[in-house]
């Protein structure tokens, strides 16, 4: 296990005035070395380990900002340690690493909690873009906005990132939450999927939408499961949030 410290030129996201920290999962060295030298430079504190068992470890010490991960580790699947995780941060971002390019890859990644899916070789400055807006949207970065968003009898609190339908609270994660919030700030307005991905995930998405109707799939059944339905959907053109009619 390795720990880096963030240089002198420390740049801090946290409200706090602490650096963001993020754990590294994976057993090439070369690849945990590059990884740690990008991060660094941002100004975030890194440690790195090399298998799961040690990533859940370091992960209940550490209290991580956010994860990068290899699906495939030495002693487990990435699958599985996401999920061990998960019982200790239930909300901290996940970035899967992946030598496959598959849909179904990305898919089993996503629905199984992960917030991004990033395949080798990787360009180190993108790693970096995705990493600060999962960051930003899980809540180390500090917010400016005004608190409260409220459509209908939904409303989401920017400060706490809670939300409530009807007043009962809702569970979302990290990137069901920015979904959420910039439909909220859009209610009443068709968006598209293409904007959608530029606005929440602040890059190019591989020119795949598949990610938006998942992320929309899922606030479905969070947001209108059992209720009269919020999240509409224009064909051809994107979605729409707006007040329930009864």
């Amino acid at each position: 296990m390795t720990t880096t410290l963030p240089p002198t030129r420390t740049e801090p996201l946290k409200p706090d005035g602490s650096p963001v920290r993020v754990l590294v999962v994976d057993d090439e060295q070369y690849i945990t070395e590059l990884l740690t030298m990008a991060l660094q430079y941002e100004g975030w504190l890194i440690e790195t380990v090399g298998d799961g068992a040690s990533a859940v470890r370091t992960a209940r010490a550490f209290q991580p900002d956010a994860v990068i991960m290899d699906m495939m580790l030495p002693d487990t699947d990435g699958l599985s340690v996401l999920r061990r995780l998960r019982e200790q941060q239930p909300d901290v971002p996940v970035v899967f690493l992946t030598a496959r390019d598959a849909v179904e890859d990305r898919i089993a990644g996503l629905t199984a909690g992960g917030d991004d899916y990033v395949t080798k070789p990787f360009s180190l400055a993108e790693i970096v873009v995705r990493l600060r807006g999962l960051i930003r949207r899980a809540g180390a970065a500090d917010r400016r906005d005004d608190p409260l968003l409220v459509v209908g009898d939904l409303t989401l609190d920017q400060h706490s990132q809670e939300v409530w339908r009807g007043g009962e609270s809702i569970r979302l994660s990290p990137t069901e939450y920015e979904v959420l919030r910039f439909l909220m700030r859009n209610a009443r307005r068709v968006v598209s999927k293409e904007l959608i991905l530029d606005r929440v995930w602040s890059y190019d998405f591989g020119g795949s939408s598949n990610v938006v109707e998942l992320y929309i799939s899922y606030l479905r059944r969070k947001i209108d499961a059992g209720r009269e339905p919020m999240i509409h959907t224009k064909r051809g053109v994107g979605y729409l949030l707006k007040p329930a009619t009864a």
